[in-house]
């Protein structure tokens, strides 16, 4: 066998099939269970996706798997959406996968199931924690969007019912990148302002999964649950139930049922009083 004059290096190699794979696999979809999961300190997830016959090496680099809702378990079976690379100090193949989904159910759903599963057990959902609202108050904090129908809604109900009551609106966006942030932010401005509210309203108007999901953050529940203050929610529609609400001292079906189950009507306090009033002009007489 004659020796070739310029054989090219173990880099060059590589190199070449690491063009050639990038090209015929920049854009894959793979379906697989995840084997052999490692959390790196540094946020990137390695881990193994294999069928009955095979296995492949995959990475998820902490840029991709910080956007992930879920929590990324041994055994899970997932759909994998990157690009087959090299790895060029090993010369192995593995797939850089960008985007994941859970098999069987949608990321959203498991997300909040392995949220509140965590919560449960740290007893954040107790009734014995629950405070009852007070019955009249007088001073009321509402965490919403100044934009929203929410607070449009909330004010009528609470003009139709109990004119002699301060509310002061916290404006907060409540969907969006960063509202989770900006929600504990105000919940906690909220809690530190004195003289102290005597209740606070967190509320928003209906919308997808996607546009709720601000209320499933656990920073957003545990603020809740943290708050010094009693705190009531109205989120979305009857149908709608988010991790903030099961935090809240009460949930309300809608902002505008928040405001009827805060707020007494006042004729019918006034006319209770009244009666009240009779009944012990009448006993003092007898």
């Amino acid at each position: 066998m004659s020796i070739p004059q310029d054989p090219i290096s173990v880099t060059a190699l590589t190199e070449q099939i690491k063009f050639s794979l990038k090209e015929l696999f920049p854009n894959v979809w793979v379906q697989g269970e995840v084997s052999d999961l490692v959390n790196a300190s540094s946020g990137h997830l390695y881990f193994n996706l294999k069928d009955s016959k095979s296995k492949i090496s995959a990475v998820m680099w902490k840029s991709s798997a910080a956007r992930m809702r879920f929590r990324l378990k041994e055994g899970m079976d997932v759909l994998c959406h990157g690009a087959i690379d090299v790895y060029g100090p090993r010369g192995s193949y593995q797939l850089t996968v960008g985007r994941m989904e859970p098999l069987g159910v949608g990321e959203l759903q498991l997300a909040f199931e392995q949220l509140r599963k965590k919560l449960t057990a740290e007893g954040l959902f107790e009734h014995t924690k629950k405070r009852p609202l007070p019955f009249l108050p007088r001073r009321i904090a509402v965490i919403t969007s100044p934009d929203g129908a929410a607070i449009r809604d909330f004010l009528e109900v609470v003009g139709r019912r109990f004119r002699n009551v301060s509310i002061t609106l916290v404006p907060t966006p409540v969907q969006g990148p960063g509202a989770s942030h900006e929600i504990v932010a105000a919940i906690k401005r909220a809690n530190l302002v004195e003289p102290q509210f005597d209740l606070l309203v967190v509320c928003r108007g209906g919308g997808s999964a996607e546009d709720l999901w601000s209320f499933n953050e656990e920073s957003v529940v545990r603020a809740i649950a943290g708050s010094r203050i009693p705190v009531i929610t109205g989120i979305g529609h009857e149908i709608d139930v988010t991790l903030a609400d099961l935090a809240a001292d009460v949930r309300a079906l809608t902002p505008s049922e928040a405001a009827e189950r805060i707020l007494p009507k006042q004729a019918d306090l006034i006319s209770a009083l009244r009666e009240h009033r009779t009944r012990m002009v009448r006993a003092l007489t007898n």
